[in-house]
């Protein structure tokens, strides 16, 4: 579990085609601090811009990890390239501050970044979901956009609008988006189960 609280912001460094080329290895750099404070274990959990993966080798800057090739179809991951700007996030431990809300790196969608316009002193984004995931965002409720915990501000059928704040900007990859760019989007926990539970109430 994680709380959509972005501590650090990696970069891909290689991108090693594994699984006879349809998975992806990736080795991802990023401060000695954020693998050290604790210790990051062997096969701990990492949200990388909003996708669970598991750690598989360590370095004191870098980690690896390995996506599916499902993976890598629902996401952003199969574009990542060297160079590529990573939001990173350990997993959430008991007794630590939830800062965000409850994200469990299990992205449900992509989502194309419509426009980005600045807006007193923030910038208001807006993205088009895919129609499927459009009922589970709701104005004034929690979405995670590759592994952001943001505040919804209005939705207009398949589009959403949030407002970024320059630090927010700053340590996330917010400040390299544009308008066309894609996300990974994961909804709602609580939006997710009550949709279920009311499948069967009807």
């Amino acid at each position: 579990m994680f709380t959509g609280i972005v501590t650090d912001l990696g970069t891909v460094r290689e991108v090693l085609p594994i699984g006879g080329g349809h998975d992806h290895r990736l080795i991802i750099g990023t401060s000695p601090a954020f693998l050290a404070n604790p210790p990051v274990a062997l096969g701990a959990s990492i949200a990388c811009s909003g996708v669970c993966l598991t750690a598989v080798e360590l370095g004191g800057d870098w980690f690896a990890v390995e996506a599916s090739a499902e993976t890598l179809s629902k996401t952003t991951l199969g574009g990542w390239k060297p160079g590529t700007r990573v939001n990173l996030e350990r997993s959430l431990r008991i007794g630590d501050e939830l800062g965000g809300h409850l994200v469990a790196g299990h992205v449900d969608g992509v989502a194309e970044v419509i426009a980005a316009t600045p807006e007193n002193g923030s910038v208001r984004w807006r993205f088009r979901v895919p129609a499927s995931l459009a009922p589970y965002v709701a104005p004034k409720g929690s979405v995670a956009v590759d592994g952001v915990s943001l505040t919804v501000n209005e939705v207009d059928r398949e589009s959403f609008g949030v407002n970024i704040i320059p630090h927010t900007a700053a340590v996330t990859t917010f400040g390299t988006l544009q308008p066309g760019s894609r996300v990974n989007i994961e909804i709602d926990m609580m939006a997710r189960y009550v949709a279920r539970l009311r499948e069967f109430q009807l």
